[in-house]
């Protein structure tokens, strides 16, 4: 039989599909591509008359060579008449002689479980959530019964993330491992949840607090009129946009012709590519209507309103906006989320109601109560904010007085 069949490049190739699919290495081993996008090393073999299959750890955590290193040990094993699972089954024994007949889950497979029932949340947030598990959790613990996992075994794990400077990654990672476990407590997989028990102000250190830059009103009239300067380039008008809708750089990028409402000028955001896992409407000002016929005008055909230079089949670039302002003389004075800080502070400054402030941002409120909304709320107001904040924009401009020395706009306004 063939074995190494598989290339690194195969691995890291291997997109999900709806159903689970296989990439084989010979000897049993291979990949296992989840649904959900993550990838597993396994490895189907015989023992006393029974097919097994033992699971190696995630990819890439776990390398290709790592994987086929396990395997061999495994045969090795096999050849000695050992059992693979023994350690496994040793657990389940222990269990038992305390009593405990619950049914035996591993935290890679309560991960899966718990994080597939999360239908609230956004798919990327969700991917990132497995993935932090996967990786920074599971190659340990992952396939250890959840309820022989510790506090001193999780909190080991974690202070290797603390150790490698990822200081406010693994408050994230201890977080999303804090739900997984008050899931099996609940759902009587475990008894205790570890997480729960340790303080990250404590345990972990702190890195240095760095807000997304962003300007004061008084200095977008300076910005804007440097902007001018660059012309029409697409990223410039990516720019112009991601001020006037008060979105997200990443909602942006991946805004698509289908999701604009022409006639009733607006821009409906589904709920996969929020940050929560919500519709969010964004009224569209005269401004932004302007711009948006522009792009339509050279997009083409492309589903993408700023698609890539290379392939009409791909978003612009993450960073194109940002390089932009690092370009025009900005970096480390702005970035393309420090436009929703100038945005805030402009509409608060004039009063308009701090709910549909936060709506606009799409800030959902924690408060479960408050949280009931359906996702035209504050419309109207929202539409006459964006506006007067879209005019005051365009105040901003060299034609609007700027450049010849009077006061500028934003100091009038503001």
């Amino acid at each position: 039989m063939p074995t190494n069949c598989l290339r690194d490049s195969d691995c890291k190739a291997a997109r999900p599909a709806e159903k689970l699919f296989k990439l084989f290495d010979g000897n049993g081993l291979h990949l296992a591509v989840l649904p959900t996008g993550g990838k597993v090393w396994r490895a189907a073999y015989r023992y006393a008359g029974k097919q097994q299959t033992k699971s190696f750890g995630p990819y890439p955590e776990v390398s290709l060579a790592e994987a086929r290193q396990k395997r061999d040990e495994l045969r090795a094993a096999l050849r000695d008449g050992l059992d693979p699972m023994a350690d496994r089954k040793a657990t389940r024994s222990e269990n038992r002689l305390h009593g405990k007949s619950r049914k035996w889950i591993t935290l890679r497979e309560a991960s899966e479980e718990y994080w597939e029932g999360r239908k609230d949340l956004s798919s990327s947030y969700l991917a990132n959530a497995r993935r932090g598990i996967a990786m920074h959790l599971c190659t340990a613990l992952g396939d250890r019964d959840i309820a022989s996992i510790t506090r001193v075994d999780l909190l080991a794990e974690l202070k290797r993330m603390d150790a490698a400077g990822l200081h406010v990654y693994v408050r994230k990672v201890r977080m999303w491992a804090d739900q997984v476990f008050e899931w099996a407590v609940e759902n009587e997989k475990a008894t205790i949840n570890p997480a729960k028990l340790i303080n990250p102000k404590k345990a972990f250190g702190q890195s240095k607090v760095e807000s997304f830059s962003a300007l004061t009103l008084r200095d977008v009239p300076a910005f804007r009129q440097r902007l001018a300067m660059e012309g029409e380039l697409q990223s410039v008008l990516a720019c112009k946009l991601l001020a006037l809708t008060w979105t997200r750089t990443i909602e942006l990028r991946m805004m698509e012709w289908s999701e604009i409402d022409e006639a009733e000028a607006l821009w409906l955001i589904p709920e996969g590519k929020m940050k929560r896992a919500k519709d969010h409407l964004v009224p569209l000002s005269r401004q932004a209507v302007v711009l948006l016929k522009e792009l339509k005008a050279r997009s083409r055909r492309s589903r993408y309103v700023f698609p890539s230079d290379r392939t009409l089949e791909r978003p612009m670039s993450e960073n194109a906006v940002l390089y932009l302002i690092h370009r025009i003389g900005y970096k480390g004075k702005l970035t393309g989320h420090g436009f929703r800080s100038i945005a805030s502070t402009w509409a608060n400054e004039r009063g308009y109601t701090p709910d549909a402030i936060e709506r606009q941002l799409a800030h959902v409120p924690e408060n479960k109560v408050r949280s009931i909304y359906n996702r035209a709320a504050y419309l109207p107001e929202r539409r006459a904010m964006l506006q007067a904040y879209a005019d005051w924009m365009d105040s901003c401009d060299v034609d609007a007085g700027v450049a010849q020395g009077r006061d500028t706009p934003a100091e009038r306004l503001a």
